[in-house]
């Protein structure tokens, strides 16, 4: 199946599908400022930061192509496991927070169908703070092999924006690009009742890389 992703080069850059609105006006002022600089010294100033910056966005909005990894769940962020938690109902909630300097494009944990995409609107405490369950999230539902599977994309203390690139009914296989957040931020997965995990608390992680469950 082919990949829903879009993207476009910057220079042999692959950038992210939705990094638009934050890119595009950082490198047309990077773009002025340089141009400018060569006949005026406070042009100069301002070419050095926002330049930089520019940069920055370049990095943070990368999106590289992953070689996806066999196995029955597979991690759908970048980052570093924050905590691994029973929950009532069985499951195990897996809990990945995400950097700034992370790649930010999350990845389908497993093929199936997306059954629901729910935006539920909320705070922006830092993600690896425990109050960040009650922040600004999308939280996703798939019908796959293993039965209904949990995935919720958390904004964080920067992320004001997560942008889902798949509606409900989409067919997914796994590992497919299913939606970006903007800035540091947090992805949690619900492990179905029975499944062993076989990351840990600091390890870690690589969207479309890192396989979650054990056998």
């Amino acid at each position: 199946m082919p990949d829903s992703h879009t993207s476009a080069s910057r220079g042999g850059v692959r950038i992210a599908r939705g990094a638009s609105p934050w890119l595009l006006p950082t490198l047309a002022t990077a773009a002025l400022s340089l141009s400018r600089a060569r006949t005026s010294g406070r042009w100069a100033a301002v070419a050095v930061p926002t330049t930089a910056l520019a940069a920055g966005m370049l990095w943070f909005f990368r999106d590289p192509e992953r070689e996806i990894t066999e196995g029955r769940v597979i991690s759908p962020a970048d980052g570093v496991v924050q905590s691994i938690m029973p929950w009532k109902d069985g499951r195990t909630r897996v809990a990945i927070f995400m950097s700034p300097l992370n790649v930010h494009v999350n990845r389908a944990p497993l093929a199936g169908t997306v059954t629901s995409v729910e935006h539920i609107p909320g705070g922006f405490v830092p993600a690896f703070n425990k109050e960040s369950e009650n922040n600004e999230r999308v939280v996703w539902h798939f019908d796959t092999e293993l039965g209904d599977i949990e995935m919720v994309q958390i904004a964080g203390a920067v992320a004001r924006r997560i942008v889902p690139y798949l509606p409900q009914g989409t067919k997914v296989e796994q590992g497919e690009r299913i939606g970006l957040i903007r800035f540091g931020s947090r992805v949690d997965i619900y492990l179905p009742e029975g499944i062993d995990v076989a990351v840990e608390v600091g390890q870690a992680t690589t969207a479309g890389v890192t396989r979650i469950d054990r056998d």
